[in-house]
């Protein structure tokens, strides 16, 4: 997780397949007061290689918080919690799931998997923005985070 300083743009892994959920995300947090820079990847795969690089690279950016999607091509976000939980080297940043499903099973598996927060993703524009306030408020300016590896 990087050492995120209030005069820097926070690094959020968007890890979403769906353009349409990738272009509402993005815009939810143009409406917030914090500067967001994003990296999106679109599938497992993806999503892990991006984590290591981030450790073997010291010049990458580590992101300081994950939104995941569960239902994602060639492997799915659980098996991502389940790697990130057992292969990293430092404490992950914050991952909030972020998905369509409601289930109890999902949100279960989530947080066993160490998912920090199970969302489902929101049904208009309107509600992501007040998802992204929320996010901004709780996760962003509020929370606490680890210290990054040294």
């Amino acid at each position: 997780m990087s050492a995120h300083k209030p005069t820097e743009p926070i690094d959020i892994l968007l890890v979403e397949d769906n353009p349409g959920d990738v272009r509402l995300t993005q815009e939810a947090f143009k409406s917030i007061d914090s500067e967001i820079e994003f990296h999106v990847v679109t599938d497992g795969e993806e999503a892990t290689r991006y984590f290591d690089v981030c450790e073997t690279d010291t010049s990458s950016t580590n992101p300081d918080l994950v939104l995941l999607d569960l239902n994602l091509p060639r492997m799915d976000g659980f098996r991502i919690l389940e790697i990130l939980k057992e292969e990293l080297d430092y404490p992950p940043p914050p991952i909030l799931v972020l998905s369509s499903s409601a289930t109890e099973e999902d949100i279960s598996e989530s947080y066993d998997r160490a998912a920090n927060a199970y969302l489902t993703k929101p049904d208009s524009p309107d509600e992501f923005d007040t998802l992204a306030r929320a996010i901004e408020d709780f996760w962003i300016d509020s929370v606490r985070h680890p210290p990054a590896p040294s």
